[in-house]
C-alpha cells in the first residue's frame, strides 16, 4: 500500500507507506553506500542514490479502494532520494573538510534543480538524521531528499506567517530575525562573511540552531561561488561544535528550507536557512517529545537559550582547535 490520505483535522496530508515496514536490516559486515557493494560506483565523492523503499514515487500506484465520501486520497507522487557525503563507511559531516562538503553542497543544488522539473513536486525537503536516537539503522553518513506532491502543513505555517509579516512590516521576517539576533549577539554561535549560526530566542530545542544566509535569497541554487564555499564551512563547523559539547558523536536532525516549486512566487518574503534539531539535553538525557509537543504541538524548553549558547560557543572554540 502506497498512498497520500487526508486529515480533515489538520488539513494535511499523510503518507501511508506499508510497504516500507519490510526494509531489511543491513548486516553489519555489508553497506549498499560503500563502494563494492555493487550498488554504487567504484569511485564517488557524493552521490545521489535513488531510496529503495521510497514513500513517494514519480510513478506511483492508484491508491486503494478506501476513499469514502468523508475520507479522500491521492497518488503519492514525488521522489525519495538518498545523498551520500562520502565513500568513507563511518566518516561523518564534521570529519569531512570543507572542501568536501562543498561538493555536497554543489549536489544539494544539483538536485533541486532536477527535481524542480516535476511539475507536480510542490516542496523539495533536503534532511539529514543522525544517530541511532533519532532512528538511523545505517552508519554510512548519508542525507536524505524528499519531493513532496503538497506543501507540508509546518511549511505552510511558516510561509504564511512569513508573507503576513512581509505585508504588515514590508521586510522579510527572517532578513529581520536575523538583524536582531546579530544585534543582541547573546545566541550568536558562529559567523563568516554569507552565513550566520545561531541559537534562536525561541530555540524549541536546548542545541537547536539555526544557519541562516545573510542575503536574501530563497533557494541553494541562487547562491553564489563564495557563499557555497561559506555555506560548506559553517555546516562543517555547526555539526562539528556539536560534537565538540560532550567528546561524542551528537545526534540531530538537520533540515533545509527553501522556497516551494511549481507554486506562488515567496521570493519578496522567504529566506533559505537550515535548522538543526538535536534531541539531547544533556551529554546523557534526551529531550523527548511528549504529551504537549506531540499532542498540543506545545512545546517547552528546559533550558534558557541564552545560556546553552554559551556552552554552544565553548564547544565551537574547542572544535575549531582541532583544524580541519
Amino acid at each position: 500500500m502506497a498512498e497520500l490520505r487526508w486529515n480533515p483535522l489538520t488539513k494535511d496530508w499523510i503518507m501511508i507507506a506499508s510497504h516500507r515496514q519490510n526494509r531489511p536490516q543491513m548486516p553489519k559486515d555489508w553497506c549498499p553506500f560503500c563502494p563494492g557493494s555493487g550498488k554504487v560506483p567504484e569511485h564517488y565523492d557524493v552521490y545521489k542514490y535513488d531510496n529503495d523503499f521510497p514513500a513517494l514515487s514519480q510513478n506511483p500506484p492508484q491508491p486503494d479502494d478506501v476513499e469514502t465520501e468523508f475520507y479522500k486520497t491521492a497518488p503519492c507522487h514525488g521522489k525519495c532520494e538518498v545523498v551520500l557525503y562520502s565513500p568513507e563507511h563511518t566518516v561523518t559531516l564534521p570529519e569531512l573538510p570543507s572542501s568536501h562538503i562543498r561538493k555536497l553542497v554543489d549536489l544539494w543544488a544539483e538536485r533541486f534543480t532536477a527535481l524542480s522539473l516535476d511539475e507536480k513536486i510542490k516542496y523539495i525537503f533536503m534532511f539529514e538524521n543522525r544517530g541511532a536516537v533519532v532512528g538511523v539503522t545505517m552508519p554510512h553518513p548519508h542525507g536524505q531528499i524528499y519531493g513532496y506532491p503538497y506543501l507540508p502543513k509546518r511549511l505552510e505555517l511558516e510561509l504564511d506567517a512569513c508573507k503576513e509579516y512581509k505585508e504588515e512590516k514590508g521586510n522579510c521576517m527572517l532578513c529581520d530575525m536575523l538583524a536582531d539576533e546579530q544585534k543582541s549577539g547573546s545566541r550568536v554561535i558562529i559567523e563568516n562573511e554569507d552565513f550566520v549560526s545561531f541559537l534562536p530566542f525561541f530555540s524549541e530545542y536546548p542545541y537547536g540552531m539555526y544557519i541562516m544566509s545573510k542575503r536574501h535569497v530563497q533557494n541553494i541554487t541562487q547562491l553564489t561561488d563564495s557563499e557555497r564555499d561559506n555555506l560548506a564551512k559553517i555546516l562543517r563547523e555547526t555539526a562539528g561544535t556539536l560534537d565538540s559539547l560532550f567528546d561524542y558523536a551528537f545526534p540531530y536532525m538537520m533540515c533545509m528550507y527553501q522556497n516551494p516549486v511549481n507554486s506562488e512566487d515567496v521570493s519578496e518574503y522567504y529566506h533559505f536557512h537550515i535548522k538543526f534539531y538535536p534531541p539531547m539535553r544533556s551529554a546523557d538525557k534526551q529531550k523527548f517529545n511528549a504529551s504537549s509537543e506531540t499532542g498540543a504541538w506545545a512545546h517547552c524548553n528546559p533550558t534558557a537559550p541564552e545560556e546553552k549558547a554559551e556552552e554552544l560557543r565553548a564547544a565551537y572554540k574547542k572544535f575549531m582547535t582541532k583544524g580541519e
